[in-house]
């Protein structure tokens, strides 16, 4: 059994699959996910409402993930300003897109992470960097 950092070995493995610049999307419990042969890697965390939060998922991935970009729906800034304040602290560059755009570029991620979160926009696409 690992001893620290993240324990999920489905999360592992789609974690394990990213490339650089392949993009992972960590989104609430609304955001649809498309099905399909082409569909995207899905672990979905979700227990109940809330459970678990973006922000929690969020920080464990950024534990173990190079991460060179993000971007999130451009609504958040309105509608969830402390999630839109948790992503600008993590990436200061953070690039936002209408929502409905947000919703294609995950239907062609690599990976897509569902948490619990019930909140508005709770959602970014994340692109991979390299360690070096």
């Amino acid at each position: 059994m690992k001893r620290t950092g993240i324990l999920n070995p489905h999360l592992l493995s789609g974690m394990a699959r990213l490339g650089h610049t392949d993009e992972l999307v960590v989104c609430d419990a609304g955001l649809p996910i498309p099905t399909g042969p082409t569909a995207p890697i899905v672990v979905d965390l979700s227990l109940v409402a809330g459970t678990p939060t973006f922000a929690e998922v969020l920080d464990a991935l950024l534990g173990e993930l190079v991460v060179e970009g993000a971007t999130a729906a451009a609504e958040i800034r309105e509608h969830n300003p402390r999630t839109a304040d948790l992503l600008t602290r993590h990436f200061p560059e953070l690039a936002l897109i209408p929502h409905e755009e947000l919703k294609l570029r995950a239907a062609r991620a690599k990976c897509v992470v569902r948490t619990g979160e019930a909140t508005p926009y709770a959602n970014v696409v994340l692109r991979s960097g390299v360690p070096f």
